[in-house]
């Protein structure tokens, strides 16, 4: 059987993941190990733009990890030949976490503050958050949650987004009637929603650098 792990490197901080650069389908790829009480052998996640991840159980031995290698690779292989590639060069930026989450606070609350008096209705405070799967929430008080990372996309869908938890205000569910306020404000929100399907995933995979460039 051929050896998929070609190198370990763990890193030294306690609270990161074992990092093992893995042989799948002949090309090396960063695979993260973590270990976790809520799996009883293995598990495995793969998402667009990002590390996959192997969680094991505990105290799984080299072995188990190896084997549990193994045994995800055909599967891991398939996701990654079918991964869409990259088209928005977001590799270029040099866009920090902090400058982009000034920038996005500052466009949110200007939409936020527009769309809430039109529709009369009102929130308690926005926090800007750094999900893997989310771009918005919208509490049962009225605190309206996005994601840092919109700032990223083009504005008419970081202005969707923001409608979108906004007209939670009034109707806090999906159902028709949500649907049909939302349509009201943004009329051809689809467009919006379709660029988030197709091109979130590089959003969401964007490492801002450490700091600003010179």
């Amino acid at each position: 059987m051929q050896r998929r792990v070609t190198n370990v490197a763990v890193r030294g901080d306690a609270y990161r993941r074992a990092m093992r650069l893995v042989d799948v389908g002949g090309r090396l790829i960063e695979l993260h190990i973590r270990r976790s009480t809520r799996v009883r052998r293995h598990c495995i996640h793969f998402r667009n733009g990002t590390a996959p991840e192997l969680v094991v159980r505990p105290h799984a031995s080299e072995a188990e990890i190896a084997a549990a290698i193994e045994y995800h690779a055909p599967w891991l292989e398939r996701q990654l030949a079918n991964a869409p590639q990259a088209s928005l060069a977001l590799d270029r930026l040099t866009l920090t976490e902090d400058q982009g989450r000034r920038e996005a606070l500052a466009r949110i609350s200007l939409i936020a503050q527009s769309e809430a008096a039109a529709l009369g209705a009102r929130f308690t405070r926005i926090t800007l958050r750094d999900q893997r799967s989310r771009w918005g929430s919208c509490s049962s008080k009225g605190a309206l949650s996005f994601n840092w990372r919109l700032v990223l996309a083009p504005h008419d869908v970081l202005d969707y987004v923001v409608v979108h938890e906004v007209c939670h205000l009034v109707e806090l569910h999906h159902g028709p009637a949500f649907w049909r306020v939302v349509a009201k404000r943004r009329p051809g929100y689809e467009d919006s929603r379709r660029w988030l399907d197709e091109h979130g995933w590089e959003i969401l995979a964007y490492q801002p650098p450490e700091c600003a460039a010179a």
